[in-house]
């Protein structure tokens, strides 16, 4: 149980890691359109900045989404076995994606700024997908 509990923290501290600095340098990229100097040192304070402000939020959100997805993973080993590893990272992908669609449709908020655009949204995939590979290889390796 205790190998189960830290492959789902990894999950969600990866997806989680990933997201808010993806997250955060797409919006400082719009910002750097826009014409404003975004140096490596503002880069970096804000990226500090929004791992920590996430925190209370978005972490949570996702805590949630892969405690949907991985059991959901786990059913669906039994169906396609062969894969196991591309299971859990398009779970990953999934979970988050489905997340911010969810959160935009039912409460019409966008919770964070990337997603507003669709490579936005794929970047959260991505985030997502690094969680799911992270279960994956800890399940694995503890196994």
């Amino acid at each position: 149980m205790l190998k189960v509990v830290l492959a789902y923290s990894s999950a969600v501290v990866g997806a989680f890691l990933l997201g808010s600095i993806l997250a955060t340098q797409f919006i400082l990229g719009n910002v750097q359109e826009m014409g404003m100097v975004v140096d490596l040192s503002v880069r970096l304070q804000a990226t500090l900045h929004d791992l920590a402000g996430l925190a209370g939020s978005y972490l949570p959100l996702l805590a949630v989404a892969f405690l949907i997805a991985l059991p959901v993973t786990w059913g669906l080993r039994k169906v396609f076995p062969s894969r196991p590893v591309l299971l859990y990272v398009l779970a990953g992908a999934v979970a988050v994606i489905t997340l911010h669609l969810v959160m935009k449709a039912a409460l019409g908020i966008t919770g964070i700024a990337a997603t507003r655009t669709v490579l936005g949204l794929l970047s959260q995939g991505v985030a997502g997908a690094l969680g799911g590979f992270l279960y994956w290889a800890c399940i694995r390796k503890l196994a």
